[in-house]
């Protein structure tokens, strides 16, 4: 039985219609109230989109990244914190598909998930660490029956509308920072104690405060696989991809409101090309790069799939990282400089919030794409790859 879905055009077409009537609707709302986008989410689940990445025979979908990626691409193009929402949750399933579906247990959480359209949410950060995804302070405490867990996290991506939470912790009390685990801990066994809002400049209904977290659970809902194989194969891969695809929508929908406003005018002086229609032009080809850019490196990792099955240790290479970095500052940087372009083309009407040319809620959302994961510290990353990478 296949883990695949060659079947992608019904849900292809779903998507676009919840972008279009649903999440399109809300998004000045969602960005003006800074809440969860509850109608997107809904919509989703009646879809059953949020099994996107399990495979048939557990009752998903069964996409692969490519997929994955235009669904995001699709959404962003409306709202980018539905969007953003339903990347981070397709990571967190991406994980746990990968890493834990040949267990009995994990088998059957994933058709759970699917059944009930379950949303999973990602609790990473730590007060301490300073923003490095790869240590822990806190650690899981065995206990006999099961696990105790207590982080402090300095963000928890949507905690309190998940249904269940990756959360990353030292192996146990006598682990290395650097020697973590991957915990899923259901929405019923977590007490979330907020420690601060969420007030963003943008992606506001993503609705990540820092939370301080008490959990508890059974054994079974640790990976068996070390964090950091689970992060290099699959969640800075998955990661780096679907927000380049999202940044990417983003920046598609600046660039469209651009280009109404070009061709308004060109309506108003027939025979003449707006001054700024050139402009538009240099934007688009960038934009076009750019799409280029996050298929390319999504179909190169579902051919990895296809070719090596459950052998992902490719992922692990400094050739790799390298490219994942590049593709992550490159798209970040690149849909950022095309909305701050869209806003040139279209001016004040551009500027302005209650025009229907208006870029504000898509410039704010895309400036976080260097934030999420530092740009900086990625760069730094890649300097030190680069003195031992040779080229192949």
């Amino acid at each position: 039985m296949t883990d695949r879905s060659d079947d992608f055009t019904p849900q292809l077409a779903a998507v676009r219609g919840i972008a279009a009537e649903v999440a399109a609707k809300h998004a000045a709302d969602v960005d003006a109230r800074s809440r969860f986008p509850s109608e997107t989410l809904a919509a989703l689940r009646a879809a059953r989109l949020l099994s996107a990445p399990i495979p048939p025979a557990l009752g998903g979908g069964g996409f692969d990244l490519r997929q994955h990626a235009e669904i995001c691409a699709t959404l962003a193009k409306a709202c980018g914190s539905s969007a953003m929402v339903l990347a981070m949750h397709y990571v967190q399933l991406a994980c746990i598909v990968r890493h834990g579906r040949e267990q009995p247990y994990w088998r059957e959480f994933l058709r759970e998930c699917a059944e009930r359209q379950y949303l999973l949410g990602s609790l990473t950060s730590e007060n301490g660490t300073f923003g490095e995804m790869r240590a822990s302070l806190c650690a899981v405490q065995r206990a006999p029956e099961g696990f105790v867990l207590e982080k402090d996290a300095t963000t928890g991506s949507y905690c309190a509308q998940a249904d269940a939470i990756l959360v990353t912790a030292r192996r146990d009390r006598t682990a290395p920072e650097t020697d973590q685990v991957l915990v899923c801990v259901r929405r019923a066994d977590a007490r979330l104690e907020p420690t601060g809002t969420w007030d963003a400049l943008g992606m506001r209904g993503t609705c990540s405060p820092g939370y301080r977290l008490h959990a508890r659970g059974g054994a079974q809902q640790i990976l068996s696989e070390p964090f950091a194989d689970i992060a290099v194969q699959t969640m800075v891969p998955y990661s780096h991809v679907l927000w380049s695809s999202l940044w990417w929508g983003l920046a598609a929908d600046a660039l469209g409101r651009a280009g109404e406003y070009v061709r308004d005018l060109a309506r108003r002086h027939l025979g003449s090309l707006p001054a700024n229609a050139v402009p538009l032009a240099h934007a688009a080809a960038q934009l076009e790069a750019l799409r280029h850019h996050w298929l390319g490196v999504a179909a190169e990792i579902d051919a990895l799939a296809a070719a090596q099955g459950e052998d992902r240790r490719v992922l692990n290479t400094i050739e790799w990282a390298l490219k994942l970095n590049h593709l992550k500052v490159a798209a970040s940087e690149a849909s950022a400089r095309i909305v701050h372009e869209a806003l040139q083309v279209t001016g004040l009407l551009g500027y302005k919030n209650d025009s229907p040319y208006s870029v504000g809620r898509q410039y704010r959302d895309v400036l976080s794409a260097s934030l999420m994961i530092s740009n900086g510290r990625l760069l730094a990353k890649n300097a030190s790859m680069l003195l031992v990478c040779r080229e192949r």
